[in-house]
């Protein structure tokens, strides 16, 4: 794609390497079909080579972000399925995060939408106040159909409807086993905490302890750690999210320094494509870049890791899994075959869903603020996972499991909550009814 940008726009680092991304582009369309908001829309500005037009315009000619092109960037869920099917290459995970960052700049939204954002943004990262708000919304859930007849509310009404979604408390689950003894362990490694994860269903992080120690791997826990940045980065605001990237780092490289780490394993798919993408985030920062870098070439999905331990043949267990694989994963981060392979290994019968590369809407804090859209594909892609006739749904990311027990009645676990109990851990709690029958 020709491009008219000015040497001096060219002179600011992240102009310049979106005008490069831009150019990449060769119109061909091949990301249309692949992408869930032109597929369901059908709307040429809701695709991402109608994106990149909408981009380019307004970088190319330094404006401001205008009411329509805030329109169809929102829309964009990040899923980054144009960036698999794209033929050349472009990297448009870094272009819209640029065009979000310039719109969050040089864009007043409107007054309900300004406080909307600021208050997830200060809620869902900090899991203190992520418990008392999903305590509170039970109180307000009666109002959300009134939200939903304002339009400028029904963010609300979603979001009230998904913070009541059934979870599962930290009770359900029996603690890590034992603790590994330093000198026998194959390796040392931080599991992350995270934020919403760790309210919304404490237990996947419990199972990957457990599945971890069995498997002598010692486990450090380094304090200080919090929330990726990939929220409030999905959002625009950077400096919030470079701010959560550097806590991190700090808290890693500290733990790296004093006792060492093999790996940092993520449990949410979508925060392991953020911190993946930290050695980018702060390549212009002196301070932080090499840090960066290390702590991304560090990070790995639990399934990732436990791919390299080359785990033996378990049982069979007489259960079909609809395996749904989260955009962060398939696309984001390109981890494809390694979840169902550890999960056929394990004894699991392994069924995927048509359509499998469509978002299932849920894409951070999509479905909160594009409830519309998000319903439409949640409804497809619980279609489609209950076409496969499946006993129990596995997937890798909170926020897909989250989006997806709003939709179906059908029991829906982690992956490592599976292989966990494979592999001699605990049934996971919502296939306790199921087990008696499959061993």
């Amino acid at each position: 794609m020709r491009t008219n940008f000015s040497v001096e726009q060219l002179s600011d680092p992240a102009v310049a390497e979106s005008e490069a991304i831009v150019r990449k582009c060769v119109h061909c369309g091949f990301c249309t079909a692949t992408c869930p908001t032109y597929v369901t829309l059908g709307n040429e500005l809701d695709s991402p080579r109608g994106r990149i037009y909408l981009i380019k315009d307004m970088l190319e000619n330094g404006r401001a972000a205008d009411e329509k092109t805030v329109t169809h960037i929102d829309r964009c869920l990040s899923c980054l399925a144009c960036t698999t099917t794209c033929p050349s290459g472009v990297d448009y995970m870094h272009l819209i995060d640029h065009a979000r960052i310039h719109i969050e700049k040089t864009y007043r939204r409107p007054i309900f939408s300004r406080l909307l954002r600021s208050l997830v943004a200060a809620v869902l990262p900090y899991p203190g106040r992520f418990r008392v708000a999903l305590a509170m919304a039970k109180f307000a859930l009666p109002l959300s159909g009134l939200f939903d007849r304002i339009g400028p509310l029904k963010p609300v009404a979603a979001m009230l409807r998904l913070a009541t979604v059934p979870r599962r408390s930290r009770s359900a689950y029996q603690p890590p086993v034992r603790e590994v003894i330093p000198t026998r362990a194959k390796a040392r490694v931080a599991i992350l905490s995270g934020c919403a994860q760790s309210i919304l269903d404490p237990g996947i992080n419990i199972a990957t302890a457990s599945l971890l120690q069995r498997l002598e791997i010692e486990l450090a826990w380094p304090k200080g750690e919090g929330c990726c940045g990939a929220l409030v980065h999905h959002m625009g605001r950077e400096e919030a999210a470079l701010d959560a990237a550097r806590r991190n780092i700090e808290t890693w490289t500290n733990e790296i320094e004093a006792r060492g780490l093999d790996a940092i394993i993520v449990t949410a798919s979508g925060c392991g494509t953020t911190i993946k993408d930290y050695g980018h985030m702060l390549r212009h920062d002196p301070a932080y870049a090499g840090k960066a870098a290390r702590i991304s070439a560090l990070a790995k999905d639990i399934t990732e890791f436990l791919a390299s331990l080359d785990l033996p043949k378990a049982d069979p267990k007489n259960l079909t899994v609809a395996y749904h694989s989260a955009c962060s994963m398939q696309h984001g981060q390109k981890i494809v075959a390694a979840p169902k392979i550890l999960l056929k290994q394990a004894g699991f019968e392994v069924r995927e869903p048509a359509e499998g590369h469509l978002c299932c809407g849920s894409a951070g804090t999509y479905n909160i603020f594009q409830p519309d859209i998000s319903a439409s594909l949640k409804a497809q892609k619980v279609k489609n996972i209950e076409a496969t006739g499946p006993d129990v749904i596995a997937t890798g990311n909170i926020g897909c499991m989250t989006q997806l027990r709003s939709g179906t009645d059908i029991p829906l676990v982690h992956t490592v909550e599976l292989l966990n109990w494979a592999y001699g851990g605990q049934v996971p709690p919502a296939l306790a009814k199921l087990s008696s029958t499959t061993t």
